[in-house]
């Protein structure tokens, strides 16, 4: 065998790890980025199941388990009267609720 034919096998087994590398980098990132993908769409699934929460209607003795209120709304009405009003909330094990009840409307405080 001559050193050229020598030099030339060295050369190719040396172009076919580069390769073999580059192979298997491109694997990798594959995998890594099916992973995410599925990571993403496991937490958009859980998210879509959360924001459909069904609101409770509350009654006189209802439990309440309060940690946070996220937010406080009432239906429309110029006057003092009874309204509609939703209060969603955190649970003290960070689940989301949805609590329909009637109040006083906002208007009834105003001037006193």
């Amino acid at each position: 065998m001559s050193s050229i034919e020598a030099m030339q096998i060295a050369s190719a087994s040396l172009n076919k790890t580069p390769l073999n590398r580059q192979e298997s980098t491109m694997n990798s990132k594959s995998i890594y980025a099916a992973c995410l993908f599925a990571a993403l769409n496991i937490c958009t699934l859980s998210a879509r199941a959360e924001s459909q929460v069904q609101p409770e209607t509350y009654t006189y003795g209802s439990h309440l388990d309060v940690r946070k209120v996220l937010s406080v709304s009432e239906g429309d009405g110029a006057a003092c009267s009874v309204v509609n009003a939703r209060m969603t909330y955190l649970d003290s094990q960070n689940q989301e609720h949805i609590l329909d009840y009637r109040k006083f409307s906002d208007h009834c405080n105003e001037g006193s």
